[in-house]
């Protein structure tokens, strides 16, 4: 018997959906096609050990799983969901027509029960626009996908609580939520606000200006003197973000898996400040699977980089073509994925080795004349 469910793939910050096709036949044997990586073949185990645990029976015959188009390369545990929901419809373990209605997701435990998944909102989008009725996905995943509207968010905690929605016998209310009036109510709530700075009102006034251009910045001066105490706060007065930036944002983080559980809308502007000993890729974003750096991560937000003469110079030079660009490509061999990387540059560091040159009160002991 021929069974189709329906998941989705992330690039870059877009979804695609994937069609998932089982088929349980006479012969021995699990295979799972379609440029699956190991983690999509290793689901075998997961799905086999989630449903023996809630009482239904792995097929003794051969089961074959084709993920369509075949030309994608699919990536995580994410569909271990929808293969065991098919083949328990495959082997006629599952009754319901109700499968082509919905995107489904989600990660098995052993015990069947669902974990939460990385891009859950690029994959809402994707579901609203292609005109799915809803998306079914881990409980800890639904407030961020109830961004999207006109979408039916059905949270499970386990693969059983699934199968009882499928087929009728459990009422599972779609998550809800009034993105806009959350969006007002939470919109340039910092933690660290530039109002709580004391004093230093020439670099105060240098800050204000640079945001309200959205200049890059480079601050010098001796430690203590505050430098990131002011960058940490520059976000708090820059523009709220409007509803389409803060939806950019989200998709980012979301790819990326910096939401945590139970997240939902960004409403305030990144503030990214990595570590000098940052690789290039870690900064622009790379990998096997092109996931989103430093400067995506800070899209719409500010990235700071402290100390800035300890950062690799082949660091600092990947940034030219973004900064000009407001976006990175990252090309691969069969893909290009283009990022978006709209952010504002501030960069602090020491005017010396010491860091006290030309101080008023302390002496500067690494640029002193030999005696």
């Amino acid at each position: 018997m021929l069974t189709k469910t329906f998941g989705s793939a992330v690039q870059g910050v877009n979804a695609y959906t994937i069609t998932i096709e089982v088929v349980v036949s006479q012969g021995t044997g699990f295979f799972v096609v379609g440029l699956p990586d190991n983690a999509i073949k290793e689901s075998q185990q997961r799905v086999e050990a989630a449903l023996k645990f809630r009482g239904y029976r792995m097929p003794r015959t051969k089961v074959v799983v084709n993920m369509a188009p075949a030309d994608i390369r699919k990536e995580g545990s994410a569909y271990d969901l929808p293969i065991g929901l098919g083949i328990l419809h495959a082997s006629q373990q599952l009754d319901t027509e109700r499968l082509a209605d919905y995107v489904i997701m989600g990660e098995l435990a052993l015990d069947g029960e669902l974990r939460p998944i990385k891009g859950v909102l690029p994959i809402a989008i994707q579901a609203r626009k292609e005109g799915f009725k809803g998306l079914i996905l881990p409980r800890e995943n639904a407030q961020e996908a109830a961004i999207v509207n006109s979408l039916d968010v059905i949270p499970v905690g386990t693969m059983q609580e699934a199968v009882d929605f499928l087929e009728g016998r459990l009422e599972i209310a779609p998550v809800t939520m009034d993105t806009r009036d959350l969006f007002q109510q939470t919109a340039n709530q910092y933690e660290a606000d530039f109002a709580d700075v004391q004093g230093q009102e020439n670099i105060k006034r240098a800050l204000e200006i640079a945001a309200a251009g959205g200049h890059n910045v480079i601050m010098i001066g001796p430690p203590g003197a505050g430098k990131t105490m002011l960058a940490k706060r520059l976000p708090s007065i820059l523009p709220a973000l409007n509803m389409q930036e803060a939806l950019e944002t989200t998709k980012i983080h979301s790819v990326a898996g910096r939401l945590g559980s139970h997240a939902s809308l960004i409403h305030t502007r990144p503030f990214r400040a990595p570590h000098h000993t940052i690789s290039d890729v870690a900064l622009v974003g790379g990998g096997s699977n092109p996931q989103p750096g430093e400067i995506s991560l800070a899209h719409n937000g500010v990235l700071f980089l402290d100390e800035l003469p300890e950062f690799k110079r082949t660091v600092l030079e990947v940034m030219r073509q973004p900064l000009e660009e407001r976006r990175v490509t990252i090309a691969r061999a069969k893909l290009s994925i283009e990022f978006p990387a709209n952010f504002m540059l501030i960069a602090s560091m020491n005017p010396c080795p010491c860091g006290y040159y030309n101080h008023p009160e302390k002496e500067c002991v690494c640029c002193k004349s030999p005696q």
